[in-house]
């Protein structure tokens, strides 16, 4: 049974993680955990987003605290790599924080850098690391996202272009026009249909995150009416919401891909001590955070008032989910 308000205010644990490196412009991830009577949970929506928006996030990690995780049908999770949009010369580091990862996700197309930015850092990645994705958060028109595809793929194959365009109608067209797979991540958690990309032939990958859905249960909703390969994901969450991720994708009927839930290894301090991976997997586990990082990691005042004042907007909104 989920909480009263006041229950759940009671229950908020507001913690400030720095990064080692900006990360969509974040430097510093705030993030309310729950403590809930079955697991911890997270509430970690980004801050411009608006309550209607945010109030799937409240829900997943209410679905986490209250709820059993689903039933699981492996237990080690294969993850990538996640390479911010760093220079090149700095992918070496970033990458030796992902022991073992045989599979990196490049950030691409950041405001202020070029393509050729991309390719460098792209192909630094290639060094390293056989498999490559990239992901451009919707930041190409069709004709960019074309010219792109070429110049990241003159030195080495894509696995995939994660959301190359903002819109449907735009994936739909560059899949007509280019080779590389396409993987659809705004397109189905900020959709009001999240299952239109895949109708539209827009997409040959579906990025499924469990907070920005609603919660693992949500997810796996989801993906039995999906007919096209499933990458979990997170959403920079802290290791409660990578926990929850895990259990999200061990619980799917498959699994073929390695998934974006090692992005914890972007945080300077976390509220466990971090993980390694073991040749390139986590096991899928709920997390329970340490309660001296929690209190270490604790947000100022203004920013705790800041997140309980969001929870009351959302409260409400959550239980649509």
């Amino acid at each position: 049974m989920n909480p009263t308000l006041d229950e759940l205010l009671e229950r908020l644990r507001i913690v400030a993680l720095p990064m080692r490196v900006p990360f969509r412009g974040v430097t510093v991830r705030e993030i309310a955990l729950i403590e809930g009577p079955v697991a911890w949970g997270e509430f970690g929506a980004f801050p411009e987003y608006g309550p209607a928006e945010a109030a799937a996030w409240l829900a997943a990690g209410l679905e986490s605290a209250y709820k059993s995780p689903p039933l699981i049908r492996r237990h080690r999770i294969p993850i990538n790599a996640t390479v911010p949009a760093v220079p090149a010369d700095r992918v070496p580091e970033v990458l030796a924080r992902f022991p073992a990862a045989r599979t990196a996700k490049v950030k691409v197309a950041e405001p202020g850098q070029t393509l050729a930015d991309d390719v460098a850092r792209v192909n630094a990645v290639r060094e390293l690391i056989p498999t490559v994705r990239v992901d451009a958060n919707g930041a190409w028109s069709v004709e960019e996202a074309e010219q792109a595809a070429k110049a990241l793929t003159a030195d080495g194959p894509l696995e995939y272009l994660e959301q190359p365009c903002a819109t449907v109608a735009e994936l739909a067209e560059l899949r007509r026009r280019i080779d590389v797979p396409i993987a659809a991540d705004e397109s189905i958690r900020k959709a009001d249909d999240p299952l239109h990309v895949v109708r539209a032939g827009a997409a040959d990958i579906a990025v499924l995150k469990v907070a920005p859905l609603g919660g693992a249960y949500r997810l796996l909703e989801i993906a039995t009416q999906i007919d096209i390969p499933i990458v979990v994901s997170s959403a920079l969450d802290s290791a409660v919401g990578i926990g929850r991720g895990l259990l999200a994708a061990a619980a799917l009927p498959q699994l073929g891909h390695a998934c974006g839930l090692g992005t914890s290894r972007l945080f300077v301090e976390d509220v466990v001590e971090p993980v390694e991976p073991t040749d390139g997997s986590l096991v899928a586990a709920p997390v329970r955070p340490d309660p001296t990082r929690v209190l270490e990691l604790a947000a100022p005042p203004d920013r705790r008032q800041w997140w309980i004042d969001r929870t009351r907007q959302c409260f409400a909104l959550a239980r649509n989910y």
